[in-house]
């Protein structure tokens, strides 16, 4: 399956689209601070579940934070539990705020 992950900073979370034009199949939500961005809840429709959905979104969303020479605090246990399974993106946690 196509997914498509962009930024939609007017609803401050990043969005993940399928190439079937069905609209959003999931997204995360964040807030920026001082730097970080603080990733905050992760959700994927039930029609997407798994279906590797949210595993793209979490990856597209750190590719966009390390693009943007951010850090991130994964607030979300879905995005930290990637991390953990992931450990070339454990260089964008901000150990002295994660939580």
């Amino acid at each position: 399956m196509d997914i498509e992950v962009a930024d939609a900073p007017e609803r401050n979370r990043y969005e993940a689209r399928t190439g079937d034009g069905a609209g959003v199949a999931g997204y995360v939500d964040y807030r920026m601070a001082d730097g970080r961005a603080v990733l905050t809840h992760t959700e994927v429709d039930s029609a997407y579940e798994g279906q590797g959905v949210g595993g793209a979104l979490v990856r597209g969303a750190l590719d966009d934070v390390r693009d943007r020479g951010l850090s991130v605090d994964p607030v979300c246990p879905f995005v930290k539990g990637w991390i953990d399974r992931h450990p070339d993106y454990a260089d964008l946690v901000d150990e002295s705020r994660s939580g």
